[in-house]
């Protein structure tokens, strides 16, 4: 177990990684679908491909338990670039499962990465989420799963080491300028986040084993591992991990 209220769970690569996120994934549509429909915030970067590419192959037994026609897509966070550019997480989503299954495009919802004002795309984005759960009788933005990654400073999302957005309470979407980066991204809140039934950690690679130690078992410092401000109000979290990430969690 992790920090009180999370489970981490080991697998072997990245392989069985993505085997055990599209579980997760199929199961939370399921139940959510018994319910009326499944809402699902999508996370960007190298790590969950793999599960995309899963739940969209015919030959794995995952996208036909997904009720596509009843699912809503929405994103974690997004950089700073057109929707066809390489480094849109929309596209990545897009190529490796959104265009090759049978969702209907108004079911998917991006943010607007290309708008060069990104307090105006991160406002934008708010008011679509406002809408969506409004008219679903929620105040709140109670997303059925929400997929994150990690990264090798502990950021999560677009939500950096020593940015403002560990510590917003009102907003939904932000667009916090990220030094490091030298640019804005548009990332959901810990507030949007954190009302989600159900939050999906996706950390794989020798390369944040130290970090991972630090979020799951170092003190609480979220101003510098912001993945430390994850923690579901009503809902679950669970990490998965797989062995080389998790090497530093067995010493």
């Amino acid at each position: 177990m992790g920090r009180t209220g999370s489970e981490v769970r080991v697998v072997a690569d990245s392989m069985e990684l993505g085997r055990a996120a599209a579980e997760e994934f199929a199961r939370c549509a399921e139940e959510a679908a018994a319910r009326g429909g499944f809402s699902v915030a999508l996370a960007g970067g190298s790590t969950p491909r793999e599960l995309y590419t899963l739940l969209a192959s015919e030959d794995a037994p995952f996208r036909a338990r997904i009720p596509w026609g009843r699912t809503q897509v929405f994103f974690g966070d997004e950089r700073p670039v057109p929707p066809d550019h390489p480094d849109s997480n929309y596209r990545m989503a897009r190529e490796a499962l959104l265009s090759r299954v049978p969702i209907p495009p108004s079911n998917v919802h991006r943010i607007r990465g290309e708008d060069p004002d990104a307090g105006a795309a991160a406002r934008e984005y708010e008011a679509t989420l406002r809408s969506f759960f409004a008219s679903a009788g929620e105040p709140r933005p109670g997303l059925d799963l929400v997929l994150l990654g990690m990264g090798p400073d502990g950021h999560t999302a677009s939500i950096f080491p020593g940015s403002e957005v560990v510590r917003e309470e009102t907003l939904w979407v932000a667009a916090p300028w990220v030094e490091t980066l030298r640019s804005r991204r548009i990332t959901l809140t810990p507030k949007a986040i954190n009302a989600a039934a159900r939050v999906v950690f996706l950390v794989s690679g020798a390369a944040k084993a130290e970090t991972l130690r630090a979020v799951l078992r170092g003190p609480h410092r979220p101003d510098v591992l912001p993945a430390q401000v994850v923690r579901p109000e009503r809902g679950t979290l669970l990490w998965i991990v797989d062995g080389a990430a998790a090497a530093r969690l067995r010493s």
